[in-house]
């Protein structure tokens, strides 16, 4: 019973640490968007993957004032500035170099959509969608270098 229990506290560490392991920590580090307006920075948040802004090309509005989530359904979040805010959360890694099971969000339109995406040697394919895969959009971001 000892041994039994013994291989079953080793599965639970093996799973643990493979959970994060490289393959799936390939995505950490800052992407700039396909346009290069904005960089994101991915990281781990709790058991999953997440990213937030942490550069804007044009980070001032026409102005002269921080750019503000102002697209944001949300009318009490419309004045947080877009700089440090969350587009990404809740991705786990499939394997094979997918991350599934999240969402991103879009500051331009103020909408949030289902999300998987697929690491393709220094780029990365962000697939945005609306139910099923099919009913999407992808970009493509560059790793920051």
């Amino acid at each position: 019973m000892k041994r039994f229990s013994a291989f079953i506290a080793l599965l639970v560490v093996f799973f643990a640490v493979n959970a994060f392991g490289e393959e799936s920590d390939a995505i950490l580090g800052n992407w700039y968007n396909e346009e290069k307006t904005s960089a994101i920075e991915i990281f781990r948040c709790t058991d999953s993957y997440c990213g937030r802004i942490v550069w804007l090309k044009n980070p001032l509005s026409a102005e002269g004032k921080e750019k503000v989530d102002s697209k944001n359904p949300d009318e009490n979040l419309r004045n947080r500035k877009l700089m440090g805010i969350q587009i990404l959360s809740g991705f786990r890694y499939a394997g094979d170099g997918t991350w599934k099971g999240g969402e991103i969000y879009d500051p331009k339109n103020g909408k949030t959509y289902s999300c998987k995406m697929r690491l393709d040697g220094e780029n990365l394919k962000i697939r945005g969608f609306i139910g099923i895969s099919l009913l999407g959009r992808t970009t493509v971001w560059s790793r920051k270098l």
